[in-house]
């Protein structure tokens, strides 16, 4: 469940594709070589921005593309959209 107030509409696939996987966080952050708590932040909606090579790092060891791990999901209801002129 992402946060509402995140200011995105980016959703992180990755509980999904770890599980595909049989792969524990712990397994895949030893294996792309960041903390447990960076990818758990990723994990549950809360990153702010990803490197590119952290990216291609988690893609390389699910062998997964970034489209399986992210995807863009407009907020439908209770979203505000204001282009500024009145």
């Amino acid at each position: 469940m992402p946060p509402e107030d995140d200011g995105h509409a980016i959703q992180v696939h990755l509980d999904r594709l770890l599980a595909a996987r049989s792969m524990t966080l712990a397994e895949l952050a030893a294996r792309v070589g960041v903390t447990n708590v960076n990818l758990s932040v990723l994990k549950n909606g809360r990153a702010k921005a990803i490197r590119f090579t952290t990216l291609t790092a988690i893609c390389r060891v699910l062998e997964c593309q970034p489209g399986d791990l992210l995807s863009y999901e407009e907020e439908g209801s209770g979203g505000e959209e204001s282009s500024g002129k009145e």
